[in-house]
């Protein structure tokens, strides 16, 4: 294939064990197998200050701001697994999403979000799996251009629901999760040709 979509996979988690950063690699590993090339990214690799206009005006976009939003640029799909926190957003992701906003001169509105196609998908060891945050985050991600899939997954009891090598413990869960990242990888595929 010429021309393989090109998918980038983040958790909206900073933590080294993060059940999110977990999550979202099998739905790589999906993504993989329908044929995108996935760039697995870990927001801990770029700290960015909490977005301040002021700090942005005086200074500019941080560097690890700026690095992160070319990196969105650079790939046609999302693959977000994103922790709850008080039933919403993890602030790592929301400030990230932020920053990655900011347009610089010469630049399109939204370059980082508009026309890519994302899947969501959550873990908490939680009852819900995380599920109430992932309402805000499709929210967040559609009012910004990005086309989010109907389908997602929240993984309850996250803490028990992992091997040890990664994949999850329910077979079902597992291959929905793969079939996320397959359902991007195969409608940006559609989109391309």
């Amino acid at each position: 294939m010429a021309n393989l979509p090109r998918i980038l996979a983040f958790a909206g988690s900073t933590r080294t064990n993060s059940y999110n950063k977990t999550l979202v690699k099998i739905a790589a590993t999906g993504a993989r197998a329908a044929g995108a090339e996935v760039t697995f990214l870990d927001l801990r690799d770029l700290p960015m200050p909490l977005y301040d206009e002021d700090l942005e005006a005086a200074e500019g976009i941080p560097a690890n701001a700026l690095k992160f939003k070319e990196i969105m640029v650079a790939h046609q799909g999302l693959l977000i697994a994103s922790p709850e926190y008080n039933s919403s957003i993890s602030g790592v992701l929301k400030n990230a999403i932020d920053w990655a906003s900011r347009s610089t001169p010469g630049e399109p509105f939204l370059a980082a979000f508009t026309d890519k196609v994302a899947a969501i998908m959550s873990a908490s060891p939680g009852g819900l799996g995380g599920l109430r945050g992932l309402v805000h985050v499709r929210s967040i991600l559609s009012n910004i251009q990005v086309l989010v899939i109907p389908d997602q997954i929240a993984i309850a009891k996250a803490h028990e629901a992992f091997n040890p090598d990664g994949s999850l413990k329910d077979s079902a869960q597992q291959t929905t999760v793969e079939n996320l990242g397959a359902k991007v990888a195969q409608i940006l595929t559609k989109l391309q040709s």
